[in-house]
């Protein structure tokens, strides 16, 4: 698979897509023409999220699925998809309302170049069990693409403002482990993401990230290779 999962969609103060924007040029290697999926979208329309995804990248042509005629018609022919961030709940329901689980599978298996950020990251992986999302909708499953045997965690961050008690994050992951023990997240934090090619896997960026696996929590440094959890 050819996969690039990014945390975020912004980086510190830069804007839309600014950080990520040669992580993406780089992995689309020459492809323009771009299948863009907006469902993640709830509180902005999907024509405005494309065209917003549009001026972020205007060296790419960007195609919204939901402009398409027939979506898995879309998916089948497209050359790469992008997948944008947002509600991950709502995400996952639209692909399996639409029917395009199985087809993103196929084409993505046979090496077609796939982009997520935030929400498009989270459905890369074994489930949407670690978002950080509000489940605001119920999708038929937690079961996601399965891209990859793990759960990621995108905006991953350890820190607490004082006076906070709340969960940390690292908490919540804990709660996961605690029930799933022999399932690994990778968190990852804004500014970084994942990049699968060649069956290499790899954490990009400039920004560390954690595994939690099997009730420990491991530090990963940035540009380390993760190949050995693809299994």
């Amino acid at each position: 698979m050819n996969l690039l999962l990014l945390s975020s969609s912004r980086a510190g103060n830069t804007g839309y897509l600014e950080h990520a924007r040669p992580l993406i040029n780089d992995h689309l290697n020459g492809i323009t023409d771009v299948l863009f999926i907006p469902f993640a979208g709830v509180t902005i329309d999907w024509d405005t999220y494309t065209l917003t995804v549009q001026d972020a990248l205007p060296e790419l042509t960007i195609h919204g699925i939901h402009q398409c005629e027939d979506a898995k018609t879309a998916v089948q022919q497209a050359k790469a998809v992008l997948i944008g961030g947002g509600n991950t709940f709502n995400l996952l329901n639209e692909l399996y309302k639409q029917d395009l689980i199985q087809v993103l599978r196929e084409r993505c298996a046979a090496g077609m170049p796939y982009i997520g950020w935030s929400a498009g990251s989270n459905v890369a992986g074994f489930s949407i069990r670690t978002t950080n999302d509000m489940p605001i909708i119920q999708p038929p499953s937690f079961d996601a693409l399965q891209f990859l045997p793990f759960q990621l965690n995108p905006h991953y961050s350890d820190y607490q403002p004082e006076g906070f008690h709340g969960e940390t994050r690292a908490q919540r992951l804990a709660e996961f482990m605690r029930v799933d023990p022999d399932m690994p997240v990778v968190a990852i934090r804004e500014g970084s993401g994942l990049k699968l090619h060649k069956d290499q896997l790899r954490l990009v960026g400039d920004k560390p990230g954690v595994i939690f696996h099997a009730g420990r929590q491991l530090d990963i440094e940035a540009g380390c290779d993760l190949s050995e959890l693809l299994g």
